[in-house]
Order: structure tokens, then sequence, then C-alpha cells
């Protein structure tokens, strides 16, 4: 859940035209406490005032209601869902009305045979795997936070996971989707095919865009063949450095695991205060491979060798509970932070040879601002984690912890990477993306947004 906030006790008085959108919509609410819940995410930023008011859709209908109305009242709209963004994303003021779709959260089809799955925005990523276990198959995307986050927010910041190293992002596993656009009106892009590519590729336009071009109401998803078999090992490591090594020998093997993920030692120790393990004991960094397939123990075998110069303990799982039990490890990270404080979450992602000196880098950085930083990657793509937890009082968005961020991105940058992998820019980060991707860039996807929303009221101040 998002951290406890504060706001300001004194009441706003809604705008006449966030007044006429809440009294015209059936399913609209200003009431404190619904606006108090929506107001941001799990990101750690606290805006400084609440939404004028709340839309809870049930249905594509409530949705294309919603924006028929703020379109013709002007009224700014920020999309929501479960709530988990990690970038301030879904974050909403004064002058704003959330339009919250975590209610529509029905499985429509899953059909076996195309291994696809028809959802609404708001069912949990964990739901959809859930059913699709059913038919022995599985939906690839999967943050950490699979039990929580929702599909539509996966789709809005074209999250990753961990088993992203073997099958891909979000995009890759999304082949159509049902889209209200800012004035109400509904497109639908993509296909139920693998193949296709009848026109410009809006679908994938819309994964990643962090609902600034539209509001997805539906999803058409692809699912995959639950693997045969899978194995597990985790190795421990002397220092961070090292696991980094560990990490880039392995994809210099040219071996494909399905997952890989490395934890340091501050967040292990966080670990195992939050849940009675003793990670911490065995190592200053942890990583965890999985490989999965007819070939899975041989591949296995194959990362053993590889990492075996760098780690100081290496170990396979003998069981699927003791193999689940180092997953729910890495996947217990945040939740555990949450525990120390407010939590502000890196998300950078480098040349995955470069990992070891990513790693170096951040150790640096947080002697130098005096921030704590704890660190997590899927090491398998190069994305990091760098997580700052301050106390539950102090801004993430000014003075060290601020210029912590920064840093990451200088530090990301200088290593060929970039300043998101996978959480999106949201609000935290904007004010480096024309450092990441040019002025020329900058203005088309300005161009890109202008067309898809006219009068700027699809989450403005966001992404771009």
């Amino acid at each position: 859940m998002p951290l406890q906030t504060e706001y300001p006790t004194a009441e706003a008085t809604a705008s006449s035209a966030t007044a006429a959108v809440l009294a015209a919509h059936p399913r609209a609410t200003s009431d404190p406490q619904a606006r108090a819940a929506v107001a941001t995410d799990r990101s750690g930023y606290v805006p400084a005032t609440l939404p004028d008011g709340v839309v809870r859709a049930e249905s594509a209908d409530d949705v294309i209601e919603a924006l028929r109305l703020a379109h013709a009242h002007n009224v700014p709209v920020v999309p929501r869902g479960a709530g988990t963004g990690l970038a301030a994303g879904a974050s909403a003021h004064a002058g704003q009305i959330v339009v919250d779709v975590s209610g529509m959260d029905r499985i429509l089809e899953i059909d076996p045979v195309e291994m696809i799955a028809v959802v609404q925005p708001g069912v949990l990523n964990a739901e959809v795997n859930a059913a699709a276990a059913e038919h022995g198959l599985f939906y690839a995307p999967d943050p950490a936070s699979t039990a929580i986050c929702s599909i539509g927010g996966n789709i809005a910041t074209n999250a990753g996971g961990m088993w992203c190293a073997k099958y891909g992002v979000t995009r890759e596993s999304v082949l159509g989707l049902t889209v209200v656009l800012a004035d109400g009106r509904v497109v639908r892009t993509g296909r139920r095919t693998i193949k296709g590519v009848t026109g410009y590729d809006l679908n994938a336009l819309f994964i990643g865009s962090e609902g600034t071009l539209g509001i997805v109401v539906e999803a058409t998803l692809r699912l995959r063949p639950r693997p045969i078999r899978t194995e597990t090992l985790a190795a421990y490591f002397d220092d961070i450095e090292a696991a980094g090594l560990a990490a880039s020998a392995i994809t210099a093997a040219r071996i494909q695991p399905s997952i890989l993920e490395l934890m340091d030692g501050p967040t292990l120790g966080a670990v195992d205060r939050a849940e009675g393990t003793h990670h911490r004991e065995l190592g200053g960094a942890f990583l965890l491979a999985q490989t999965d397939g007819y070939g899975a123990h041989l591949e296995l075998d194959e990362i053993a060798r590889a990492i075996e110069p760098y780690a100081s303990s290496v170990h396979r799982a003998g069981s699927a509970e003791e193999a689940e039990a180092l997953v729910k490890a890495r996947r217990d990270a945040i939740p555990s932070l949450e525990k120390l404080g407010r939590v502000s979450i890196g998300d950078i992602a480098v040349p995955r040879n470069r990992l070891a000196e990513a790693f170096t880098g951040l150790e640096e950085i947080s002697a130098r601002t005096g921030v704590p930083i704890f660190s997590v990657a899927h090491a398998a793509d190069g994305n990091l984690h760098p997580m700052i937890v301050v106390d539950p009082d102090t801004s993430i968005t000014e003075g060290p912890a601020k210029e912590a961020l920064g840093d990451m991105f200088h530090l990301a940058q200088g290593l060929g990477g970039t300043l998101t992998g996978e959480h999106g820019v949201g609000l935290l980060k904007r004010q480096w993306v024309e450092e990441e991707v040019g002025e020329i860039s900058r203005s088309l996807q300005g161009a890109i947004k202008a067309a898809f929303d006219p009068t700027g009221i699809l989450n403005p101040g966001k992404a771009i």
C-alpha cells in the first residue's frame, strides 16, 4: 500500500468546471476520504493538495462519460489503477479529477488455444497469472509488485519484472488495446493475432505513455506455455561489485536465464529484519538465477560455472518450495524498505557489462550526498533499482534526496544508460527527459501528445 500521507485540513473549493463534471457523472464523488485515497501513488511523493474529486469507473462507458465531460469543461484528468506506480505518474492535486479504473477488474476471456487473455485494466497482474495457470499458461511480465499492481498500470509504464530477462517487457505481451481518448472517443489498436503490421503501431505508442494519450479500458494479452521445468540457483558474494561482475559474466557467456536478480547487502539486511531470514549472514550481495525449459538444468550448470570465480558460495534449490522462498526474498525488497521510512525508488538502466561500475557509482553517490541507498537489479537487462529511504516527513523532491536522484541519472547516462528502464518518468523524473532524448525528440513527442490530446487534459505535467 502507499505510504501514509497527510494533507492540509482546509478544504479547497472545487472550481466551477470540476464541480460541473462531478455533478454530472453518476460515479463521481468529492468525499475527502475518497480524494485522499487516490491523491498519490507508491513513489513516496506527496502532493500539496487533494484532487477535486474521483470518478470510480466500473465500465468503459463510465470512462467515456468522464472524459467527454472533462473535455467539454476543460478539466484535467489523472488516470489511476492500483496506485502502485513509483514515479508519481498517478499523483493528483487541486483542480484535477482522478478517473480510477481499479474497479474494472474482470478477466473477460481466456483462449487457451490462441493463448490470449482479454482483461479490463483493473485486473491485478497476479490474477491474470492465476487464471492462465489453470490452462498451463502464464503471463510473462511480472513486476515485483505482481500481487498488487494492475494490468492498466503495467501498460501505462511498459512495466518489466523478473521474467523479462527472457520474455521481454509488457510491450512484448500486449497484442491489442481499447483506449478512450481525451474527448471520449474510443480507438482500438493492435489485434488478436501474434503478427500484424497494418498501419502505424499505435498499440506500442500507448504502451508506456503513462496515461497522457488515453485511458486503457481493455487489453488483449499474449500468454505463453508454462515451462515444463524450472531450476533455481542462489549465489552470495563478498560485495555488490563482485555480484555485478558475475552477472555480466553470465551475459558474456551467452546464457539466457529466465530470472537474474541482484540484491546488495543493505537490502538483504532490511529483508532479514522484516521477514526473519538470514541472507545477510551469507554475504554482502545476493544473486538469484533461474532457468526454464527442457534444458533448464544444463543452463543452470553453465551459470554456476560462469559465476564461480566471483561467488563466495553457490547453492541450487532442492525443491519448488525452496526456490519460491528465494524468489520471495527478492519480491520482499521494497515492502521491507517501506517499513524503514519513505522510499524513493530509482530505475536506471545501463549496458549489462557495466553493472559493477553502476553499483560502485551508487555507493559513491550515497557517500557524497549522505543519503542511504539500497540497491536491487534486474541484472539480465541491466536495470537497477537504487532506493533512497528517508524519514516519513522528509521530502524526496528537494535537498539531498533529490540531489541523489539526479546523480543516479547522470551516472547511468555516463555509462551509456537511461533515466528509466520500466517505472516511467511520471512527475519525479520529468526534468531530465530532454537531457536524455534531446530537443528534437522532445518536440516530436509533444506534437504526438497534442494530436491525441489537443487541450492537454490527460495527466498533465507527467512523462514528457
